[in-house]
């Protein structure tokens, strides 16, 4: 690992200023930046600790919405009873990151900080249509992911929550990766007034919504609605793990579980 100094901000404000004034990185559960600087893959001069900001935590529903502050951890959220009475596919997308220990360290804002092609939140985010709510504005899910590990964020700008609207239903299937439990493929279904959103991680440089399932599921919600559903694997990832068409079948597959987990 390289040199770098770390710096333990006392509010949002100070983080925000320290990331301006030294180009550095924010550290929220370190899953991630730490380590990409075990293999010296990144070399921050300056890390911004924001594990200290009480403001970035806490989850509450809001209205018609629920709330996540930035540092919770997905454990946090996995227990949640508040996200378990109102999103319960957000739990059990939560009890399903990497192990017990990924879990009581890792957070919901460093995972869409980061945004890994082949992590969960970036999912869930994308499929129930949520707002990212930054120390400076509020972007809407469509307009946060850019690609693969880039999103809207600006260098001196913050993840403080996100707001996840109440669906009808919900739910998340993966098929994950059996050492890292990352993605292979993995679907967020959401049925909601507006209609139906389908958002995919895993498959791609980043997370996309899948518009043939969302038009099958518009006409009906079932499972073998979405099975019938012919995904395209033009522009889906190929590596040891699995071909482009491989793939596009498994989109069919997670998504047609995901509305059975539904209901």
């Amino acid at each position: 690992m390289y040199p770098f100094e770390l710096h333990r901000p006392a509010s949002i404000a100070d983080a925000a200023a320290l990331l301006a004034k030294t180009g550095g990185k924010a550290l929220a559960g370190g899953q991630s930046l730490v380590a990409a600087m075990k293999l010296r893959l990144a070399q921050p001069g300056h890390v911004v600790d924001l594990s200290g900001l009480a403001e970035l935590k806490g989850i509450r529903r809001e209205g018609d919405a629920v709330s996540i502050g930035a540092m919770s951890r997905h454990a946090d959220i996995a227990s949640s009873d508040v996200v378990k009475g109102a999103i319960p596919a957000l739990a059990a997308l939560a009890e399903g990151i990497g192990d017990r220990q990924v879990r009581n360290v890792g957070t919901i804002g460093g995972s869409l900080a980061n945004n890994d092609p082949a992590a969960d939140w970036p999912a869930a985010v994308l499929g129930l249509n949520a707002t990212v709510h930054t120390n400076k504005r509020k972007v809407p899910a469509d307009e946060y992911f850019r690609g693969m590990y880039e999103t809207a964020l600006a260098d001196d700008e913050i993840i403080v929550s996100v707001s996840f609207p109440v669906p009808k239903k919900a739910a998340y299937a993966k098929f994950p990766n059996p050492a890292s439990r990352f993605a292979l493929v993995g679907v967020f279904v959401a049925l909601s007034g507006p209609g139906v959103r389908v958002a995919v991680t895993g498959a791609a440089s980043s997370v996309f919504r899948c518009k043939p399932l969302e038009d099958a599921l518009a006409r009906s919600f079932t499972a073998a609605a979405a099975k019938a559903v012919k995904v395209d694997a033009a522009g889906l990832n190929a590596d040891l793990h699995g071909s482009p068409a491989y793939r596009a079948h498994l989109v069919s597959v997670m998504a047609a579980r995901a509305v059975t987990s539904a209901g």
